[in-house]
């Protein structure tokens, strides 16, 4: 495993870090927590030493404190999230901040998310939306800045809204805040164009999720594919969009001479060829997954033929949104 600095934090993080949502059995179907303790040892067994989790994705928080108190000796930083007070996601234009983050609800929703983990303080807390109309407005700042200096949060960050990444520009040019983390992948290539300069530039650490787009970039939907009940690839992947994906990854495979099964590995190292990532967090629900993720952090970038050829399959669309 290879590491990163997080930003300016003085954290250094491994490259593929660990994406709980899946097993928190909140919006992804077949997870079991047995798999899910067996795949998060695993992930540190390996070397993973960062972990995102979130209030809102149902028994995650738990989980992976268990997991966390039972490798006490060993350094793992975890990541958690505030969702907003109006459970609007994602953050709408003209919302004053004291509607969604007010000082109160950060502390009582990190208050409960400590009590969930078992954990003495988050390594990361973040907003689990983000609009930068909110810089310089409400008292979530000074709220952030006491849970510091109380020690039950190390840094600040924020979850950019699906497919915005100029929406935190003025949030990083401000200098408040430690991390961000944004949708970066083959197909939303827009994070490099001005976000991650000015993160580079401001030393804010960036969090990479999405990087294979729910699943379309690992070359398994296809036009039949199916999704059950209650999971949300159900709604990402409605219609006729995993035929859609199909053809986009039929001509990315083309174009770089690669199988259908090199796809997610190839989507990975896209995204840690981007100087400016410090972490990519693919979700992973089973030891399987974790060790084949694990391993494309071996120092071996895309080439500058591949990137070039990538650059020509950007395809921005927002398959989050509601018709």
């Amino acid at each position: 495993m290879h590491y990163r600095n997080l930003g300016r934090s003085g954290l250094s993080v491994s490259e593929i870090g660990y994406g709980a949502w899946g097993i928190g059995a909140s919006g992804w179907v077949g997870a079991t927590e047995d798999e899910s303790l067996r795949a998060l040892h695993r992930s540190i067994d390996l070397g993973v030493n960062l972990i995102d989790t979130a209030r809102g994705y149902g028994d995650s928080e738990r989980i992976v404190g268990q997991v966390v108190r039972e490798r006490a000796g060993e350094q793992v930083y975890v990541a958690t999230k505030v969702p907003p007070k109006n459970r609007v996601w994602p953050a709408p234009d003209g919302l004053d901040p004291s509607e969604a983050f007010p000082g109160a609800h950060i502390r009582e929703s990190l208050e409960t998310s400590l009590r969930a983990s078992g954990l003495d303080h988050f390594d990361v807390l973040q907003f689990h939306v983000w609009s930068d109309e909110w810089v310089g407005r409400g008292d979530w700042l000074e709220t952030i800045a006491e849970l510091k200096q109380q020690g039950k949060i190390r840094l600040f960050g924020v979850s950019i809204n699906d497919h915005q990444p100029e929406n935190a520009l003025a949030l990083v040019r401000s200098g408040v805040v430690d991390t961000v983390q944004v949708i970066y992948n083959i197909f939303d290539q827009s994070p490099a164009d001005t976000l991650f300069p000015a993160c580079e530039e401001e030393g804010v650490g960036v969090i990479v999720r999405v990087a294979l787009d729910e699943g379309g970039l690992t070359g398994r939907v296809t036009a039949g594919s199916t999704f059950p009940e209650g999971d949300f690839r159900s709604r990402y992947f409605r219609g006729d969009r995993p035929a859609q994906v199909e053809r986009h990854i039929d001509a990315i495979t083309a174009d770089l001479g690669i199988s259908t099964g090199e796809m997610a590995e190839t989507a990975l190292r896209y995204v840690l060829s981007a100087p400016a990532v410090s972490t990519v967090i693919p979700g992973m629900r089973t030891v399987r997954n974790v060790e084949r993720n694990t391993a494309v952090s071996d120092g071996r970038p895309l080439t500058a033929e591949q990137l070039a050829v990538l650059a020509k399959h950007r395809w921005e669309r927002n398959f989050y949104a509601r018709p």
